[in-house]
Formats: structure tokens, sequence, C-alpha cells
């Protein structure tokens, strides 16, 4: 379990930034190289650079080289656990904002809710 916490640190840390969301956001459409990723971004390569080691480090994204050409993936299970972990909290809340509401309109109604 301390391990899937450290993944998902690393996970939020990367989804953190703009740009590194923008580029998760690209690779949901498929993979790419380097260059189309980096085009939209008002950067240096090395900057950009630094962002897609941040998203691999993550494990978000996977990278093969092929030649020159260094390209890009999503690594969908990484971003699905991490969706997980967001559902699983989200249902927490929900489940003590019920509680909660239940709790107010027994109150209100004059109900013992022991």
């Amino acid at each position: 379990m301390e391990n899937n916490l450290r993944h998902l640190d690393s996970a939020f840390h990367a989804l953190a930034d703009p740009t590194r969301r923008a580029v998760i956001a690209r690779l949901t459409a498929g993979a790419a190289p380097v260059k189309t990723l980096a085009e939209p971004f008002d950067m240096g390569l090395p900057s950009f650079l630094k962002h897609l080691r941040v998203l691999e480090d993550s494990g978000l994204i996977l990278t093969e080289k092929s030649g020159r050409t260094r390209t890009c993936r999503l690594c969908a299970s990484r971003l699905a656990e991490t969706e997980r972990w967001i559902a699983n909290q989200r249902q927490l809340w929900e489940d003590h904002a019920d509680r909660l509401a239940n709790y107010i309109e027994n109150q209100m109604s004059g109900e013992d809710t022991q």
C-alpha cells in the first residue's frame, strides 16, 4: 500500500503543472514524437524535456526511441490508478455528506437518531 501512495504522490505532482496536463491531454489522442508535443509551448526544448522527465518518472507516460525520434505515449494504467483514488475519495465524501444530510433532516423533524 505504501508503494501505491508514492506512485500517487508522483502522479499528482506531475499533474499539478499545466504544461504536463496539456501533454497528457494531447497523448490521450495517441502517441506523439517529442518535437510534436513541444511545438505548442513557448519554451526551449531542454525545459520541455524536464516536463517529460517528470511525467515519465511518475509513470504517466512512456517514451521509446527509434533512431533519432523519441515518441511518448500515455500509460493508461497509471492514469487509471490515479482516477480510482480520486473516485474513492469522492465516494467517501459523498457518503459523509449523505450522513450529515440525514442527521440534519432527522434533527429538523424532531426524530431521535439513536
